[in-house]
C-alpha cells in the first residue's frame, strides 16, 4: 500500500519513526515532509497528504502535529479527502470501517510511539464497511464541497498556493 505521510516540526522524529514502521510492514511511504524541527506551518504538510490522496496517487494518508487538531483541518481542505482526528485504535478503526476516512491525524505529542504504530496499524488494516445508509452519510460529506468546486482548479496541485504565507513567514511577520 502506498501512503502519503506528513507532519509539523514538533513530531518530526515520531512522523520518521511512523515512516520506518510503514516500510518494515512493507508499505511504501510517500513523505511529504518537514524534515526537522525548523519552525514551520502544517497546512502546507497536511494540503500535500490530502492531495496525494485525493488524486489517487497514494491510498491513504497519516499525518500528525502536537495534537492533530490543525493538520487534520488543513487535509479537510484538500478536496476529496475525509480525514479523522483519532486518539486510540477504536477511533481509528470506526474513521476507517464506518465513514471510509482516508486520512487519519492524532497528536504526535498525547500519543505514545507504540501508540502511534498501534493506530496506524488499525486504520490501514481495517476495511470500510459500506452499507446504504453509511454511503449516505459520506455522500452528505462529501457533497459540502460541490459548492466550492469552481475553487479546486485554483487550489489543488497548486505548487504556488502557500507562497505569499512562506513569503510573509521568512519576512517575519508572523507572530504565533
Amino acid at each position: 500500500m502506498k501512503i502519503a505521510l506528513g507532519c509539523d516540526h514538533i513530531v518530526t522524529s515520531l512522523k520518521m519513526e511512523v515512516s520506518d514502521h510503514l516500510k518494515s510492514l512493507g508499505h511504501e511511504v510517500v513523505d511529504v515532509g518537514t524534515y526537522d524541527n525548523t519552525r514551520t506551518h502544517y497546512p502546507i504538510f497536511g494540503k500535500k497528504v490530502g492531495e496525494l490522496v485525493a488524486s489517487g496517487d497514494c491510498d491513504l494518508g497519516v499525518v500528525l502535529c502536537g495534537t492533530g487538531v490543525g493538520i487534520s483541518t488543513s487535509v479537510n481542505k484538500a478536496f476529496g479527502t475525509r480525514c479523522a482526528l483519532v486518539r486510540d485504535c477504536a477511533t481509528a478503526i470506526h474513521a476507517k470501517r464506518d465513514l471510509n476516512a482516508n486520512v487519519i491525524s492524532f497528536g504526535g505529542m498525547i500519543v505514545g510511539r507504540d501508540l502511534a504504530f498501534e493506530i496506524v496499524d488499525s486504520f490501514i488494516n481495517t476495511e470500510y464497511e459500506p452499507t446504504e445508509e453509511k454511503d449516505k452519510i459520506i455522500e452528505k460529506l462529501m457533497a459540502i464541497e460541490e459548492k466550492y468546486k469552481d475553487d479546486e482548479k485554483d487550489q489543488v496541485s497548486n505548487e504556488k498556493f502557500f507562497d505569499e504565507f512562506i513569503e510573509k513567514w521568512d519576512r517575519g511577520e508572523y507572530h504565533d
